[in-house]
């Protein structure tokens, strides 16, 4: 839905088929599976190990001698299968789809809408040609009082045609749009030298044919978008970052060799003279001392100007080291992605089962709420940290994996609070309590108001 929303104006009123809209929708399905996939393992780990505890399976297992982490060993298994199958997925699959879905996108966005000429609109979706319709007949096919702009001669509105009625209707072929008319009259304006004659004819019936090739969806060479970050593998994304960071340093080196051959003669070099005024070096400012009045000033302005001059463009060139280092920190960061997601199906799966066991409950109902907490709190934790790490505020293998960083103590936690049999965990520890808690303060009511009484 969230998709559905953001490319609707994308979408709606371009006459696409169905299966295009199908296509863009299941190559846009691949970029959920980072987000389902451990849900859909936390959720499920939660539910059968709750399951397990609420039909007193799990007593039944342990009294047999099977310990906790014995009962999770069989699904343990599947997980690391599972997590290996994302790893694959994410490295192998994902870049794929998230190239066909950029290049399938581009090619609607650029679709022209679909041909449909409305009453009473001045139509110029045909290129060349602005059209008017007063009225159609019931059938939509029928057309009345029909005004054509020919503007294919780029030349201003030189020829114009009216047709009291006319007909509308597709080639065999679909490729171009016939317009029969009757009843009208053709405005024409030709150049003849200086003059520009205008000409008046009439018609009884003219057939006028447009070319809709242009409504057709072209697609585009693919090869435009597949050094996209988001499109490539992990051997590809080292071979992308370790060119960026060359590149970078590069520049760096070019800029210093520029700036130092941007300053001025030995004699009259404003770091020389920076350092005779800031350090009293003598021998600096000996050689500053000996020129003359007016040599000294242009000196000076001629410095004041090269050190502006060398603000501005070191100012420039930071903004393109930022921006390179931006583009590195992009790659690392869908580099460390596709670990991740295998990480944290392993690590959802470890807080899941036990906390399952803990609370006994299976179903879609409480097992559901605790997951989507759970799965809040690292959703919003790694897209926080994810966005520092783009912004260059942090380390982009530290901003990725922070998020796993602090769930393995919450599922060391849990296994541990499971495997022990703790009651810190157990509702019922609690409730009981509460009970307990409210039936001793009644008896002391009771109490006081009989000895009152007495």
């Amino acid at each position: 839905m969230q998709f559905l929303w953001k490319y609707i104006d994308e979408l709606v009123g371009k006459g696409l088929e169905l299966h295009l809209v199908a296509e863009l929708l299941f190559y846009a399905s691949a970029n959920l599976v980072p987000m389902a996939l451990p849900l859909a393992i936390l959720l499920a780990s939660i539910m059968t190990f709750g399951s397990f505890g609420e039909h007193y399976e799990l007593v039944a297992m342990k009294s047999s001698g099977m310990s906790l982490l014995r009962i999770m060993f069989p699904l343990l298994i599947v997980t690391l299968i599972t997590s290996g199958g994302a790893f694959l997925f994410t490295n192998n699959i994902w870049p794929k789809a998230n190239l066909e879905f950029a290049s399938l996108l581009y090619d609607i966005r650029h679709k022209k809408p679909a041909f449909d000429i409305a009453e009473g609109v001045f139509y110029s979706g045909i290129e060349g040609y602005v059209i008017r319709v007063a009225s159609k007949d019931e059938d939509g096919l029928g057309l009345n009082d029909v005004l054509i702009y020919d503007h294919t001669g780029k030349k201003g509105n030189t020829r114009v045609i009216r047709a009291e009625t006319g007909r509308m209707e597709m080639s065999n072929d679909e490729n171009y749009l016939v317009f029969t008319l009757e009843n009208g009259t053709s405005y024409e304006e030709a150049e003849d030298g200086n003059t520009k004659p205008h000409m008046l004819s009439t018609f009884d019936k003219e057939i006028i044919r447009f070319d809709l090739s242009g409504f057709e969806m072209e697609r585009t060479d693919k090869d435009i978008f597949k050094d996209n970050y988001q499109m490539l593998n992990l051997a590809q994304l080292e071979n992308a970052i370790d060119t960026y960071e060359l590149e970078l340093q590069r520049k760096k080196d070019d800029y210093y060799e520029i700036i130092r051959n941007r300053t001025m003669p030995p004699e009259i070099d404003s770091a020389a003279i920076a350092s005779a005024l800031n350090n009293n070096d003598s021998i600096a400012w000996a050689k500053f001392t000996a020129f003359k009045g007016n040599n000294k000033l242009n000196i000076l302005e001629t410095a004041i100007s090269q050190v502006r001059s060398n603000s501005t463009y070191a100012q420039g060139k930071g903004d393109v080291f930022l921006s390179n280092e931006k583009s590195i920190n992009r790659h690392l960061i869908e580099w460390h992605r596709k670990l991740t997601l295998s990480i944290a199906c392993i690590l959802l799966f470890f807080i899941g089962a036990p906390l399952g066991a803990i609370i006994r409950k299976g179903g879609l109902g409480l097992p559901v709420v605790i997951s989507v907490l759970f799965f809040l709190a690292y959703h919003i934790t790694s897209i926080t940290f994810e966005k520092l790490a783009k912004q260059g505020e942090m380390d982009a293998g530290l901003g990725m994996w922070i998020s796993s960083m602090a769930l393995f103590p919450i599922g060391l936690f849990l296994t541990y609070q499971a495997t022990t049999d703790s009651k810190v965990l157990d509702m019922e520890t609690y409730t009981k309590a509460i009970e307990r808690l409210l039936i001793a303060l009644k008896l002391k009511k009771d109490t006081n108001t009989k000895n009152s009484k007495a």
